[in-house]
């Protein structure tokens, strides 16, 4: 039996991570759960699941699921805020710390448990996107698997099995092209985000969607992948895939490919996460090969979607500049949400943040933490009231 603890577990990943316990109930007890505001879920969670705490990120929020488990008599242990989140991933019963909360919250409870040895499952990409060289290097230390349960990187994860890293010639990271591919910039100048949150394959949070519309998403993810995967920028490959089928793919120096194909859910890539070395039996739709009609590959146009262009320059700059470039693209989507900015002022933004900020190449997490916040002050106030 595996003790799990989920960081975000209202949100897409986090939902389909009780799904997959809950399907899997022989192996899999859910100790600890959190979630930012979204009292109502985790009131369902708790009714459900019974996990020993529960973790509200807001004090309303909090308020309300403490006084629901005082009036139902629910042992369930409320805790508020970062503290909150840092004490669930370091119970000593806990065996791995599913991280799917949304953005640089996640970093300070991932590195925490990792400290204390808990085995990390990882759908939280700006954790590695801000910080990699350190979590990398702790999680080696202290002999801690971190195992990807995004699609992307969990496809390229089980392409590695049986092969060695050092033969890879290149890792072929897929995107949909979100809602606006195949559009120009004159075409992008007033769509909302209403528009932008559709996304064509995935049922995806708020921010991700957005990110995923820009490219900003798979720019992340090559980020990621590079601490991942131990492979230079210049062998990660981005090409737009419609179908969303094909999750991710190596090419080996032999020219020999190596695909993940399965149907679009994320309940795969998280079942194999929290199973690994095993294979379990399938919680998805298996593939219908007669009913495929195409598979297609596209060229990304990062001249539109600039936000992809400038993930590989802050990734090769390397040092803060990746936590710079995510610490702007996290206030630029809040303020689009809020329709303060337009669509295209984003990538702009980040370009103007990456020309602004000075790098720090020795980070540290105090660094990453104070860089973030800078960046993060700077655009809300510059941007918040025009």
């Amino acid at each position: 039996m595996k003790n799990i603890c989920i960081l975000g577990a209202t949100g897409s990943i986090g939902t389909q991570t009780l799904d997959v316990i809950e399907r899997e109930k022989d192996k899999f007890k859910l100790i600890a759960v959190s979630a930012k505001k979204s009292y109502d879920k985790i009131i369902d969670i708790i009714s459900k699941f019974h996990p020993k705490y529960a973790v509200l990120m807001e004090e309303d929020s909090f308020i309300k699921v403490r006084d629901y488990c005082n009036n139902n008599n629910e042992n369930t242990k409320i805790l508020m805020g970062m503290e909150g989140l840092v004490y669930i991933s370091t119970l000593e019963e806990v065996d791995m710390v599913v991280t799917s909360v949304v953005g640089m919250v996640g970093l300070l409870p991932t590195m925490k448990a990792i400290e204390k040895g808990k085995d990390i499952a990882l759908a939280n990409k700006e954790t590695l996107v801000v910080a990699g060289e350190i979590i990398m290097k702790k999680a080696k230390e202290m002999g801690v698997s971190i195992l990807p349960v995004d699609s992307e990187h969990g496809a390229i994860f089980q392409c590695l099995q049986g092969n060695k890293k050092s033969d890879i010639h290149k890792i072929i990271l897929t995107a949909s092209g979100g809602p606006f591919r195949g559009r120009k910039k004159e075409t992008l100048l007033n769509v909302t985000s209403k528009e932008a949150l559709k996304h064509p394959k995935w049922n995806m949070g708020r921010k991700i969607s957005i990110d995923s519309a820009t490219l900003m998403n798979k720019g992340l993810e090559v980020i990621e992948a590079h601490f991942l995967f131990d492979v230079d920028y210049d062998d990660i490959q981005v090409v737009v895939h419609p179908q969303s089928m094909v999750h991710s793919m190596i090419e080996y120096i032999d020219g020999s490919i190596m695909a993940q194909i399965a149907s679009a859910d994320m309940r795969l890539p998280i079942q194999y996460a929290m199973n690994y070395p095993k294979r379990e039996k399938t919680l998805i739709d298996r593939v219908d090969f007669y009913k495929l009609k195409e598979l297609t590959f596209e060229k990304p146009d990062m001249d539109t979607f600039i936000p992809l262009k400038l993930a590989y320059k802050a990734g090769k700059i390397g040092g803060s500049m990746p936590c710079i470039l995510n610490a702007a693209n996290e206030a630029c989507v809040e303020l689009f949400l809020e329709d303060k900015i337009k669509f295209l002022d984003i990538g702009n933004i980040l370009k103007e943040c990456m020309n602004k900020f000075k790098v720090v190449k020795d980070i540290t997490l105090d660094i990453v933490i104070d860089t973030d916040k800078k960046v993060k002050k700077y655009v809300k106030e510059k941007y918040s009231n025009i």
